[in-house]
């Protein structure tokens, strides 16, 4: 299994990025996805989460109303679309992906079995 992620970079504060992150080696549509951020000296945080299916998504509130996640099966990919970035979203973002039926606790790091090797962002002030 492997997940890539892509689209992060330098942006100035109030403005947007969209990260994708691409998945193979798994059945797509079988997995949910989860999308964290780590910051150096801290643990690994939630960030979003969202079902197999789409359907259901889960974000953590410092990210509601400005981060919307997304996926396309047909592709393999989910989709982080981040607006309104503050310099506190500055960080590694790491996409992870579980089967779903161990989807219990979407926003806990031990939930997920696969992760990407993260993609830096980070918002100038």
């Amino acid at each position: 299994v492997r997940l890539v992620e892509s689209g992060g970079g330098l942006v100035q504060a109030g403005g947007s990025l969209r990260l994708s992150c691409a998945a193979s080696g798994l059945i797509f549509s079988s997995y949910a996805m989860g999308w964290f951020r780590q910051t150096p000296g801290k643990i690994r945080e939630f960030v979003a989460a969202i079902k197999w299916s789409g359907i259901t998504t889960y974000y953590a509130d410092s990210v509601k109303g400005r981060f919307t996640l997304s996926r396309d099966n047909a592709k393999s990919a989910v989709y982080l679309q981040m607006n309104s970035l503050t310099p506190e979203d500055t960080a590694v973002y790491y996409c992870a992906a579980v089967y779903h039926t161990a989807w219990t606790r979407p926003e806990e790091r031990d939930t997920y079995t696969y992760w990407g090797q993260g993609t830096q962002v980070t918002v100038s002030s």
